[in-house]
């Protein structure tokens, strides 16, 4: 039974309500909650700050933090069972090693790009200039990052730490030598394989019950940014917010399509119809692996098989952050140098253009970008208070570079599939903007995951 026929089933066993025979009362779409919630939450920002009304305040930061909190809660073992899972599946794929290879030469090849987008932006409106902010404005980040610390962090000291403090650099590198060593042990790691796969099924049921508590949480994170923040400082932020926004705005219907159109030969706007879900969905979660379950069926939907897009999303949705890792922290190193009055020199734009395609893993998927953003600063010897300057409008920016990101993780495994001539053309053309009910876990997962023992599918190779 599909996920679809399974879901509606007991929908229509219901009984309707309203006046009339057999009326039922119209089902709200899930985008629809989404922009009620961005709605409800700015006006409930708003009053409470107008009104100074303290108790709505603090409801609405609680709100959520406990989405946001409970999104968290199932990354650590959702993304090592999804990555060790997503090894082992591409056992059923021939030229696995030449897939693995082309997904990262094109996550390198976008996130270039997007770096280089960011860089320009930045040049042409200089988003620190006129701000009124000065270096006395800024404070030194909770957490900070360098090469050293990401060199030696992806190796864990022990199983425990990193699920404990949410290391997700190390919890990727652990389920990569327990998926790599479950290949070459064959047949004696199935057991281990099954009970992966049913583990990752039972979290990903869990995890959709949060993802559709995501109107609510919208509430809570728009009502606390605008009522803890304010318009004031949101307009100090003006210029650098807008940069941000249009810089993903670029790389998502700009740069996307026009790799869709001439590298995969695919209708842009179709594969936007099979992607939407996903990418409505990480504008307000401002999690990639939060999301990673709805960006793999909208891939799949799009026509790339499973067996491929079960590694390459889970991958993409750790590694591949061109909002977080590459158009941000570009603008966020101009910006900050202004305020400090640092000149940049040609050096500078080649190193951080370095950083963004390199140490992007820094991100991990999960809110915010403070991590990879000090990696940048202190690369380029800019100071670290720089960063708490843009702690207070993060979650405004986090929004759209944790949208694209999720386009990203979802563009490149189709222009892979469709260069690898294994893309399902059919699929991706009858792809269409459905309601994000149907994303949910299938129950016939099982049938074609990582215990099943069919053959595996021809990948021609291309020249």
């Amino acid at each position: 039974m599909s996920a679809n026929s399974a879901s509606a089933a007991p929908e229509a066993e219901q009984p309707s309500t309203g006046s009339g025979p057999g009326s039922r009362i119209p089902k709200v779409p899930f985008w629809a909650q989404i922009v009620a919630g961005l709605v409800l939450g700015a006006l409930l920002g708003w009053l409470a700050r107008s009104q100074d009304v303290s108790w709505l305040v603090t409801t609405l930061d609680k709100i959520g933090s406990i989405f946001v909190q409970l999104l968290k809660l199932a990354v650590a073992p959702l993304v090592f069972f999804a990555i060790l899972v997503s090894i082992t599946n591409l056992r059923k794929v021939n030229n696995a090693a030449r897939l693995a290879t082309r997904t990262l030469l094109w996550f390198m090849i976008t996130s270039l790009i997007a770096v280089a987008i960011g860089l320009l932006i930045g040049l042409l409106t200089n988003p620190g200039s006129g701000t009124g902010l000065t270096p006395k404005d800024g404070e030194l980040p909770s957490r900070t990052g360098s090469w050293i610390d990401f060199l030696t962090g992806i190796v864990p000291t022990n199983v425990i730490t990193p699920f404990a403090e949410l290391n997700v650099l190390q919890i990727v590198f652990m389920a990569a030598v327990a998926g790599i060593a479950a290949l070459k042990l064959g047949d004696k790691a199935q057991p281990i394989l099954t009970l992966s796969q049913s583990v990752l099924e039972l979290l990903q049921k869990a995890l959709w019950w949060v993802i559709r508590l995501a109107p609510i949480g919208t509430v809570g994170l728009i009502g606390y940014a605008i009522a803890d923040y304010g318009w004031d400082l949101i307009g100090k932020y003006a210029t650098f917010t807008a940069d941000v926004y249009i810089g993903c705005l670029l790389v998502m219907f700009g740069v996307y399509p026009l790799l869709l159109a001439t590298l995969a030969k695919v209708s842009p706007l179709q594969f936007f119809k099979g992607a939407w879900p996903a990418i409505q969905l990480a504008f307000v979660s401002r999690s990639s692996v939060g999301t990673m379950p709805v960006t793999q069926r909208v891939t799949e939907r799009l026509g790339v098989p499973k067996e491929y897009a079960s590694f390459a999303v889970p991958f993409g949705a750790t590694t591949k952050m061109d909002g977080c890792a590459a158009i941000y922290p570009a603008l966020a190193a101009i910006f900050i140098a202004q305020i400090f009055d640092v000149q940049l020199g040609i050096g500078d734009y080649i190193l951080i253009a370095f950083v963004s395609v390199i140490g992007s893993a820094a991100t991990a998927g999960l809110t915010g970008a403070t991590v990879m953003l000090t990696l940048t600063l202190s690369t380029l010897g800019l100071p670290l208070e720089g960063v708490g300057l843009l702690m207070a409008i993060d979650p405004i920016l986090d929004m759209i570079r944790t949208a694209t990101n999720v386009a990203g993780q979802a563009l490149v495994p189709v222009i892979v599939a469709a260069r690898e001539k294994i893309l399902d053309h059919d699929k991706y053309n009858s792809a269409s903007a459905s309601p994000i009910d149907a994303f949910g876990p299938s129950e016939d997962a099982g049938r074609d995951g990582v215990h099943d023992k069919e053959p595996k599918s021809a990948v021609p190779v291309t020249a």
